[in-house]
């Protein structure tokens, strides 16, 4: 076994067989994972994604985004039968180890490539443990290590007024400014809400931004969010609501779910946010936090987020 720095291996491995990741990220909630990489491939990617969720017990479920994937794992070990075309790529382990997170990748031929060498170039990398180069007819096989990264998902309502605005680009350039200050600024997810509320603005949506952030930058991260919000809102009823982890309460989606189908008020809001540990925040008025909740419980389902109920 070799350990190697992402400078290490692009200065070894500059070969035309080898097409760097962009980026890996993984974010630990108790003995769960998430996994996200951007592979240097767009659709083509999307056999890397079926050869892992086929053929590695440790992942639950998975998805892909144009080049980014998504992996949700759970910590353990669960070698591969490796076995060219059907059972070609997958994790063998997952280990939580204080702030790192080492992920152990298998192979056959391109596959092997792709298990250190590409990924192992990629940016939020630290470093892997190269245990056997493949490429050709061998198989490769290699330990990614990555920072222990913590999933915030925040809930933005009502930054909008009838003449002028937009929530979701708010929103929006509110996570590349961000993005621009070092924070990993994952993904911004529209959640259509009852059309027919009269508090509207006009197409009645709230936003679910999801960052990976550092355990010791959570509260940077909520600071800056409400400051930019504050500048930037025309609305005197600007909410967020914050969720942390891996997981979306039932009781949570439910209320998403509700507030999607019908009038919701702002006390209930607050009562859920209570019972669940969720931070609700009144930026610069109370009636975006019914909203802002809702954007939480549907980030993770952007088929069902997006839908318009009609009573």
């Amino acid at each position: 076994m070799e350990i190697l720095k992402p400078n290490e291996l692009r200065e070894r491995f500059n070969d035309p067989w080898i097409a760097p990741y962009k980026k890996v990220l993984t974010m630990v909630d108790g003995n769960k994972v998430e996994i996200v990489e951007y592979h240097p491939c767009i659709s083509g990617s999307h056999w890397l994604l079926n050869q892992y969720l086929n053929n590695s017990e440790l992942i639950d479920s998975a998805y892909r985004d144009g080049n980014k994937h998504v992996y949700k794992c759970h910590v353990g070990k669960a070698p591969l039968d490796l076995k060219a075309s059907f059972n070609a790529a997958g994790i063998d382990e997952i280990v939580v180890a204080d702030d790192e997170v080492k992920v152990t990748h298998s192979g056959l031929a391109g596959a092997g490539v792709g298990a250190g060498m590409c990924r192992g170039m990629g940016e939020g990398v630290k470093y892997i443990e190269l245990i056997q180069v493949g490429g050709g007819s061998k198989a490769g096989k290699a330990t990614v290590v990555t920072p222990k990264l913590n999933k915030i998902v925040i809930g933005v309502d009502d930054t909008d007024v009838k003449d002028a605005g937009a929530t979701w680009t708010m929103a929006h350039n509110l996570g590349v400014e961000l993005a621009n200050e070092g924070f990993e600024y994952l993904d911004h997810i529209i959640v259509q809400l009852y059309p027919h509320n009269p508090h509207k603005t006009q197409n009645c949506v709230s936003i679910a931004l999801t960052f990976a952030v550092e355990e010791s930058k959570k509260e940077k991260l909520i600071d800056r969010v409400i400051e930019i919000l504050k500048r930037d809102t025309l609305s005197d009823k600007t909410a967020i609501a914050i969720l942390e982890g891996l997981d979306i309460p039932e009781k949570l989606r439910k209320y998403s779910i509700a507030t999607k189908s019908g009038m919701m008020d702002i006390e209930t809001a607050e009562s859920l946010a209570k019972e669940l540990n969720i931070p609700l925040i009144a930026v610069t008025g109370e009636q975006g936090k019914v909203g802002a909740l809702a954007a939480l419980g549907l980030y993770d389902d952007v088929e069902e987020a997006v839908k318009a109920y009609d009573k």
